[in-house]
């Protein structure tokens, strides 16, 4: 139901509400991205859209030479085109929160009433503006700025895990190649056993058996190899996808090598610290909470939202004149005058139009619809999002301490096989090889001690990647840099911390 008034008279101009140019510009948004990414993932080099040329030469640079690790992170933020996609969100949430700080356009209604028999048409004009944004305006303004900080920290955070995902892949590629490697390594070592296993065939101390046991021995190897180099290629090739470029994935050249696993220093208690302080998902629900919040109490506000107050003028209609009766004039002007004379040319005086100027106000009751459902829903809303931030909460810290475990013990199986493992093999090989030669033992004995050497140096390589994939997958759950983590022990005060878990009442 809708009412209106119009006031008899007002001698003023409009209401005119001035709402400046907007613009849209989300510079200083994507440097604050570029900035919590930095933090989450240790490099800070982020395109944004205007800088396309400079972006392009960046990247030609980092492939031109050797490319390491860092610089695999660097490229998938400058050149993966899902990242460049992702961002082009802080601009969509920029542009919502500038939406949400204008006023609503003003109304303007024309009705012109044309008279059938002629003359001046009866004329209406009116002007209006809602003037509920004063109070919405605010509270919606507040809402777009949660939305903005939320899709700052959502985008920083989803960048942040494809780079990390792109750091395992590097490490994931290093190590399928180095495995691909070893077993090149191991074909040779098979082929020199061959090669034995013949001398003593042609010596007459070996027999065919030897060296057809020798002989599946090589060629098992060499199976292994292509199934390596295959599995290599195809490490390589996700390597490229994350990258964002074309080139043929057996074309890069990658510089590092698979870290060493270091000693193990850090407890979970403090790992599950940092997770709860860096996330940025976790900032992001808190935010999101704020939102919700804001949107409760907007639309307790909106239960009178069409509030109108304007300027409305009226112009009265007169019929037309008619054609003039020049006989009847003549005569008369003849008969004053006593003698034939032209009636008077001058032009007979004009009636007057009435003008009304006056104010109008407009204003929709809430007498069916009192916004109850909308704020009933806004409420179920708000609550949603302080379970989710729970929720997110949970799977944050069971993420953390799984990553933990995987990352210890892959460094764990490394460190032994490195330690202990390998080197005792090595050795019962060469006294293996040792004994065959002189005759002491049979040609299953040292393929057995070989074979269990060169499956143990696969796996060896193989523990590495883990490891190596672990810590970026450590670095995922905590949203920081693991290096950092290492070597700063302060990193808890220094990272800027997630905000509570707060129920702000709407």
């Amino acid at each position: 139901m809708r009412i209106t008034w119009a006031g008899p008279s007002l001698h003023g101009a409009l209401l005119v509400i001035l709402t400046g140019c907007a613009s849209v510009n989300p510079r200083a948004d994507y440097e604050r991205v570029e900035r919590h990414v930095a933090e989450a993932v240790g490099e800070s080099a982020l395109a944004r859209p205007d800088d396309a040329e400079a972006t392009q030469a960046l990247v030609a640079a980092r492939l031109a030479g050797g490319l390491s690790a860092d610089e695999a992170v660097q490229v998938c933020l400058l050149n993966n085109p899902r990242v460049q996609s992702v961002l082009r969100g802080v601009g969509i949430a920029r542009a919502d929160l500038v939406q949400s700080g204008l006023f609503q356009n003003p109304s303007l209604s024309l009705l012109p009433l044309l008279p059938d028999g002629g003359g001046l048409s009866y004329f209406e004009v009116a002007i209006a503006q809602n003037i509920a944004d004063l109070w919405l305006l605010p509270v919606r303004i507040r809402a777009a700025e949660g939305e903005l900080e939320r899709a700052i920290l959502e985008i920083a955070r989803q960048i942040s895990a494809t780079a990390l995902d792109a750091r395992a892949a590097y490490f994931s590629a290093v190590g399928l190649d180095r495995e691909r490697d070893i077993a090149n390594e191991n074909r040779d070592v098979a082929n020199q056993l061959l090669d034995a296993a013949l001398a003593r065939q042609r010596a007459g101390a070996g027999s065919s058996i030897d060296v057809n046991l020798a002989r599946s021995e090589f060629m098992q190897t060499e199976l292994v190899v292509r199934t390596a180099s295959l599995a290599a290629f195809e490490a390589r090739r996700r390597l490229a996808v994350f990258l964002g470029v074309n080139t043929p994935p057996d074309k890069l050249h990658l510089s590092d090598r698979l870290p060493d696993p270091p000693t193990w220093s850090l407890t979970l208690e403090r790992l599950l610290a940092l997770a709860e302080a860096n996330r940025l998902d976790l900032q992001a629900a808190s935010y999101i909470v704020d939102v919700a919040a804001a949107r409760v109490r907007q639309e307790k506000l909106s239960v009178v939202s069409d509030v109108e107050i304007g300027v409305n003028m009226q112009r009265q209609q007169r019929g037309r004149r008619g054609d003039r009766q020049w006989l009847a004039d003549t005569l008369w002007a003849s008969a004053e005058a006593g003698a034939l004379t032209a009636p008077s040319l001058r032009p007979r005086e004009k009636q007057p139009t009435d003008v009304i100027v006056g104010p109008t106000f407009s204003l929709e009751l809430p007498v069916f619809d009192q916004n109850q459902a909308q704020i009933a829903k806004a409420q179920f809303i708000y609550e949603q999002t302080v379970l989710n931030r729970a929720a997110l909460l949970l799977d944050v810290t069971q993420e953390t301490r799984g990553a933990y475990q995987r990352a210890r013990t892959a460094w764990d199986v490394a460190n032994y096989y490195q330690g202990s493992f390998l080197p005792l093999l090595q050795e019962n090989l060469e006294l293996s090889r040792t004994a065959y030669r002189a005759g002491k033992i049979s040609l299953l004995s040292v393929l057995e001690a070989q074979k269990l050497l060169l499956a143990s140096r696969g796996r060896y390589v193989e523990s590495l990647r883990n490891a190596a994939v672990a810590v970026t997958d450590l670095e995922n759950a905590i949203g920081a840099p693991f290096a950092r983590v290492m070597s700063d022990a302060s990193l808890t005060t220094t990272q800027p911390a997630s905000r509570p878990a707060r129920e702000v009442q709407p």
